[in-house]
């Protein structure tokens, strides 16, 4: 499937986890420039939103108009300038950038990647670690902060890098697995099932659902977006070109796209671009929480 694309932002170094504010602006995680970035769609510009050090993943707007963040400063060889520990990022509606928790039940972070907030209030997020398919140096876990700003481990799971991950409306959480091409859910009684196996090639990196409760799954190898219905059945296959990392949708049937560019983890290539899709398919509002 394809449909029609447009450039919105470039010059972005390995661009991750974008979200729709409610301004119309988009931001996203521009993780080589150590920064969340924006475009914004009335002056057809871009820029920095905010300054968070590290490397960021993944942000998404809380109910208390901050931008909540995933700092993972483990990018292959690239290391960040300004560091900042593996940790949850929340950034005020003043510029201030927090802090908020760099570790859960006693085990520091790994590399938080992709974040959620629940229908409970909760934020949820996978912490996948270095990205090495050959050594798999880290096990993944499934975090959840309490809205007290708690971090509980959720799910202890194997050398799978946990990656993108949503929340349904019935407090089920799915994830997508990079290592196992695997989408899992885990429902609210704690039953785990893997739901769908992505074709080899089709390395699962971002996951969002749409209105329908089916998924779209960015796969990095692939060129674009892979679509499963909610039960895992495989739908369609959008064609979007270049290194899709992850994606997120806006108003009027919009797919925003992520895109690497050629690859690279040195942190020496700034070639990433926001690209627009006009998809024609509506997103399951996103859930909205604060952790105070």
């Amino acid at each position: 499937m394809k449909k029609p694309t447009r450039t919105r932002a470039t010059g972005l170094g390995h661009p991750e986890g974008p979200y729709e504010l409610d301004d119309g602006r988009v931001i996203f995680a521009n993780t080589y420039a150590s920064e969340i970035g924006f475009w914004d769609p009335k002056t057809d510009t871009q820029g920095q939103y905010a300054f968070v050090g590290g490397g960021p993943n993944a942000c998404m707007l809380g109910t208390d108009g901050a931008v909540y963040s995933t700092q993972t400063p483990n990018v292959g060889a690239w290391v960040a300038p300004v560091h900042r520990p593996p940790s949850i990022q929340k950034t005020l509606a003043n510029g201030r950038v927090e802090v908020l928790v760099t570790e859960a039940d006693g085990k520091k972070f790994d590399g938080p990647n992709d974040l959620t907030f629940g229908p409970d209030g909760k934020l949820y997020f996978t912490d996948s670690g270095d990205w090495n398919p050959a050594e798999k140096p880290h096990p993944g876990r499934i975090v959840v902060i309490e809205k007290n700003g708690v971090a509980k481990i959720l799910e202890e799971l194997d050398f799978v890098y946990p990656n993108g991950i949503v929340a349904e409306p019935d407090g089920s959480i799915v994830w997508v697995e990079s290592y196992t091409l695997r989408v899992v859910r885990r429902t609210p009684d704690g039953k785990k099932t893997v739901i769908h196996t992505l074709p080899d090639g089709h390395i699962p990196d971002g996951l969002k659902i749409d209105a329908n409760g089916d998924f779209w799954i960015t796969t990095v190898a692939s060129g674009g977006v892979d679509h499963i219905r909610k039960d895992g059945t495989p739908v369609d296959f959008l064609e979007v070109g270049g290194t899709i990392l992850n994606c997120a949708f806006g108003k009027g049937g919009k797919l925003f796209c992520c895109d690497m560019g050629p690859f690279d983890v040195t942190g020496a290539a700034m070639t990433g671009r926001l690209v627009e899709v006009d998809l024609g398919v509506e997103g399951m509002p996103l859930l909205r929480g604060a952790i105070g």
